[in-house]
């Protein structure tokens, strides 16, 4: 529990580090950058700390990064331009959860009791009442339901990738191992990065072009004031969400089943409310105040029952 609630508070601060960086060369590039420069830092963890690609669960972790970060997160921001934030955000961290308690279920046969199945409905209830769009901006039907099918998507996926990463964790348990955080943690960001990564290059390969060629002396500096702008929020996103926040995820995951996991990593979006408040002056409406306190009374319940 600590340790989820911890990865929720680092997604939170990285949320506002990813909207200043996704503004400025979109979400698929910002999404991309931030998932290499989690590697680069959870890599020199792993490899001088840890045991780098070694162990028998490896392709287990990989698989889940590709998943839940690579397949899940590419859904996310196809939800994103058709549903708005809020409804985006909602229906994707409701799914999450739901999704990952019936997986692990199904697959490796963990059951909640009906005390942490209540609590987990009080803190989706809290997140709904907070989070539900205030407006009623119509979206055209299938719009509408791409927009759906998408967070769906998003949430299965994500869900899946958390539920992998659980039977990473018995497969390396039955073989005697004992993988750190750190170290699942940058094998799930390996996986995650060939989907984003050839999504950056169907999309940007056009556009990159009409600079010049790669070494031409255009295009270098080009990047070079792009990068002067972006490269503090594109590292804190990374540092705070991809890095932090996926090793608090994989600590979780290891002792935790992913169904309560990833409810308490679902409340990012409550977190994120204080802190926009502070950073960006967004007024705190009474409805998001009720149902933040909601779903903390949720959270305190599903912690004494764990």
């Amino acid at each position: 529990m600590p340790a989820a609630l911890l990865a929720a508070l680092c997604f939170a601060a990285s949320a506002i580090c990813a909207y200043r960086s996704s503004t400025q060369i979109g979400g698929i590039e910002a999404n991309f950058w931030r998932i290499c420069m989690a590697a680069f830092c959870l890599g020199l963890w792993a490899n001088l700390f840890g045991s780098g690609m070694a162990g028998q669960a490896l392709v287990w972790f990989v698989i889940s990064g590709a998943m839940g970060i690579g397949l899940g997160d590419t859904f996310y921001f196809q939800a994103l331009p058709r549903l708005g934030s809020r409804r985006t955000v909602l229906l994707t961290q409701c799914f999450i959860p739901l999704f990952a308690i019936l997986i692990e279920w199904l697959w490796l046969g963990t059951k909640l009791s009906a005390g942490q199945l209540f609590c987990i409905a009080i803190i989706l209830a809290g997140m709904a009442i907070a989070l539900a769009p205030g407006d009623h901006a119509k979206i055209p039907a299938h719009i509408l339901w791409m927009g759906i099918g998408c967070t769906a998507l998003a949430g299965f996926c994500s869900a899946l990738g958390a539920v992998l990463s659980r039977k990473a964790y018995f497969v390396a348990q039955a073989a005697g191992e004992s993988p750190d955080p750190g170290t699942t943690g940058y094998q799930r960001v390996l996986g995650g990065m060939l989907v984003p990564g050839i999504l950056l290059l169907a999309t940007k390969w056009k556009s990159a072009r009409t600079h010049g060629g790669v070494f031409e002396e255009k295009t270098f500096l080009v990047s070079r004031e792009k990068w002067k702008r972006i490269w503090p929020w594109v590292f804190g996103n990374s540092f705070a969400g991809q890095t932090l926040g996926v090793t608090c995820v994989q600590w979780a995951l290891e002792r935790t089943p992913a169904g309560i996991v990833m409810t308490v990593v679902a409340t990012t979006p409550l977190i994120l409310l204080p802190m926009t408040w502070i950073v960006e002056h967004e007024k705190i409406r009474l409805r998001s105040l009720c149902g933040a306190i909601v779903a903390v009374a949720g959270i305190v319940g599903l912690a004494s029952r764990h």
